[in-house]
């Protein structure tokens, strides 16, 4: 963070937040400590209330219960033009008939900046984000990644308390998404703005964020940083959502101190009896081995190579389990394969509930 950003960012206080659309309940009780200079994510499926939590904040939606500071300000009731904040929005929302120059220098227009100074802040916002060379153009004559750096830069130039994205990039393809993310990493940081970005991409929520957000129908399931909630998972819902391929899952039950599905079975100390529980454990928590030398046998279903790995999906019944292998692994499919589990890293869930059972 830099010396001209530290004293313009704000803390965010998100208290009790609800938001109701007639009987149906959106957003229930979010509650959440945005330190100042964060990045935090809010991740989640579509219809998880991310969204309208962001547009809460921005003052776009209304609240219909909580309460809202920005910095020491009560916000809840304040119109969005009066809580300093930028919107980045996926649509880009660039005006056609406008330089690129005159989109970013737009929020200095209307607050009728002198036109020296507003040219000047142009320039600085427009080489922020590597636009400098393409002032003149107007934006049907862009890419995607560019359209997208001049909405950024137009946020940019308001030097705002709060940056608020709302899925940024999931109009850009894979190879672009990618370098955006390390833009607007690098951007975030040497801005030092307060940041709330929303995206369904656990991806980019694992390569974005000091702290990720995780929610579901309304409600907020785990906050941490991405090591924490990828490493920590709280429940069966964020163990499956964090990860790419996710976690594998097996249905069972805990007895007499050991986890037990069909020929499955993992000593468990100190756990208590559950009727029914489900094992976890990632894909690079595992190796393939010959059948009958592992916890498990399986029937192998696929084979991919990625370029820097292997992923071997295996069947076992009804349920897929993925392995991944060194990218010099090779097997045939339709065969039976063992799986050996890595024991330390293991996780069990109550399966009716979905909460982690710890032991």
């Amino acid at each position: 963070m830099t010396a001209a950003t530290m004293g313009t960012a704000k803390a965010i206080s998100i208290r009790d937040l609800n938001k109701y659309y007639g009987a149906f309940h959106a957003l229930k009780d979010l509650s959440i400590e945005v330190e100042a200079g964060e990045f935090l994510v809010l991740l989640g499926p579509s219809g998880c209330g991310k969204s309208t939590a962001l547009r809460m904040i921005a003052g776009l939606e209304s609240i219909s219960s909580g309460e809202l500071l920005i910095g020491d300000q009560d916000v809840t009731e304040v119109l969005p033009k009066y809580r300093d904040i930028a919107m980045v929005f996926q649509s880009y929302a660039l005006y056609p008939h406008k330089t690129v120059a005159e989109n970013i220098g737009f929020p200095l227009k209307v607050a009728k900046t002198p036109q020296a100074a507003m040219d000047d802040a142009v320039r600085a916002a427009a080489d922020q984000v590597e636009l400098g060379e393409l002032l003149d153009r107007y934006p049907g004559q862009l890419s995607g990644g560019q359209r997208q750096r001049v909405a950024l830069a137009r946020a940019i130039i308001r030097r705002p308390s709060v940056f608020l994205m709302d899925e940024p990039l999931s109009n850009l393809d894979a190879k672009l998404r990618g370098n955006m993310r390390a833009e607007l990493k690098h951007m975030q940081s040497e801005l030092g703005i307060t940041t709330i970005y929303v995206t369904h991409d656990q991806i980019e929520a694992m390569t974005l964020a000091h702290r990720v957000a995780i929610m579901k129908d309304g409600v907020l399931q785990q906050l941490g940083t991405p090591k924490q909630v990828y490493s920590d998972p709280a429940n069966l819902f964020v163990a499956g959502f964090m990860g790419s391929p996710p976690m594998n899952f097996i249905e069972g039950s805990i007895s007499n101190g050991a986890f037990t599905a069909g020929t499955i079975n993992v000593p468990i100390a100190g756990a208590p009896d559950t009727a029914k529980a489900t094992l976890g454990f990632r894909p690079e928590d595992c190796l393939v081995t010959p059948a009958g030398q592992g916890l498990l046998d399986a029937d192998v279903f696929t084979v991919e190579m990625t370029g820097d790995q292997v992923l071997v999906t295996l069947r076992l019944g009804h349920t897929p389990l993925v392995v991944k292998m060194p990218k010099e692994f090779e097997i045939d499919a339709d065969i039976t394969a063992g799986i050996t589990l890595d024991t330390q890293h293991l996780y069990f869930f109550d399966s009716d509930s979905g909460a982690r059972l710890r032991f």
